[in-house]
């Protein structure tokens, strides 16, 4: 029995919402962005509110203890050193991804991409000039769902282009939920290495892996890689914007470091600071817990899928809380689909098509049971 009340139905209406106040109509159950209904692990909360009774909130400086949770974190749960003197603050993987992408590429240049692919990403590598290669991933179907793998044949050819200098791992896979195996990765590796093409890995989601699946960081797999990590998917900090760089030498880092400051995001809100390091060093046992309810909204999500809504076909999911349903059979795209939830019941999903794959949607089901099973009836009974 969990110590923290994942239960609890949070009112976020009228909040400055992303989520929730970009629509007017309050009947709307939003299942769409990628933030989760939770309040947030208490050392988090606790650690924020002596924050602020300071009164005080000036430019921070990042002290040497943020850099200790982050480095103690990572070795003791996923069992990757990573150098204190290769890492780089900045205010998101976002942001972090797009001066990467300034710093190791021209306008012109190819960047490759393991479709479908998370939005931003897309509009990453535009804004700063480059092509988008898309190396789409293969569908396996399975007894129950499907999955997806990696095309390294494609791979092999689209990193031989001398054109094409970054691939963007996204480790786990949004919005697929695949958790890339460890020999899965080492290909990867080996065929970027092959042709110079540089990898930077989103590792984003790296916390939220279901039951029965590890995450492996690839910096790990790969010490040429550039790995952008960040706890606001797992802690529901997206809002107090930190994020971190890990960098494989020093010439690397001198560029994308010029690039965090040519794009103005290398300063940082003390909040995001007090978050990070209350999160890593207080936050295992609240995320822990997390975790089993998230496995737990899956497995009702799957079932009203399988029992109530014909042509609707569900991915097997490894992690995350977001889940990836291909509504093709329906004979709806995704756009019609989202469309038609919003006006018919009045839930809001994301299409597929801002992900490149335009048959399907994605659920975010990362909300109180009630108001998750809430919605399921709504889609049910149309």
């Amino acid at each position: 029995m969990s110590n923290f009340n994942f239960d609890e139905l949070t009112q976020r209406r009228n909040t400055s919402s992303l989520k929730w106040d970009t629509i007017a109509d309050g009947e709307v159950i939003p299942l769409w962005v990628a933030d989760m209904d939770f309040r947030t692990a208490p050392a988090v909360t606790e650690a924020l509110r002596r924050r602020v009774d300071s009164g005080i909130f000036g430019y921070v400086d990042v002290p040497e203890k943020y850099y200790e949770a982050l480095i103690s974190w990572f070795k003791r749960r996923h069992s990757w050193e990573i150098d204190r003197s290769r890492v780089i603050y900045t205010s998101g993987v976002v942001p972090a991804i797009s001066a990467i992408i300034k710093a190791l590429t021209v306008p012109g240049d190819g960047v490759i991409l393991q479709t479908p692919a998370y939005n931003c990403f897309f509009s990453s590598i535009r804004n700063n000039g480059c092509r988008n290669i898309e190396n789409p991933l293969l569908r396996v179907e399975e007894e129950e769902g499907f999955t997806f793998r990696i095309d390294f044949d494609g791979l092999e050819t689209l990193a031989a282009d001398p054109r094409n200098k970054l691939l963007i791992l996204c480790n786990p896979h949004n919005p697929t939920g695949r958790v890339w195996g460890k020999a899965e990765l080492e290909t990867v590796r080996d065929i970027c290495r092959r042709h110079d093409v540089r990898v930077v890995s989103d590792e984003i989601h790296c916390e939220l892996t279901h039951a029965g699946y590890s995450y492996v960081p690839y910096g790990v797999i790969d010490e040429e890689a550039i790995v952008c990590c960040s706890p606001s998917k797992a802690f529901n900090t997206a809002g107090l914007q930190i994020a971190n760089i890990v960098c494989p030498d020093s010439k690397t880092q001198a560029r994308v470091d010029r690039a965090i400051n040519d794009n103005e995001v290398c300063d940082v809100n003390p909040f995001g600071v007090e978050g990070l390091m209350a999160a890593y060093n207080q936050g295992a046992e609240w995320l822990d817990a997390l975790k089993v309810y998230l496995d737990d909204n899956y497995a009702v999500l799957r079932r009203v899928v399988a029992d109530r809504l014909p042509g609707w076909k569900m991915c097997n999911s490894e992690s995350t809380y977001l889940a990836w349903v291909d509504v093709s059979a329906t004979g709806m795209t995704g756009d019609d689909m989202e469309r038609y939830l919003l006006e018919n019941a009045k839930v809001r999903v994301s299409s597929g098509s801002i992900y490149g794959s335009p048959g399907y949607i994605r659920i975010n089901y990362a909300c109180p049971r009630r108001r998750l099973e809430e919605a399921l009836l709504r889609i049910g009974n149309l």
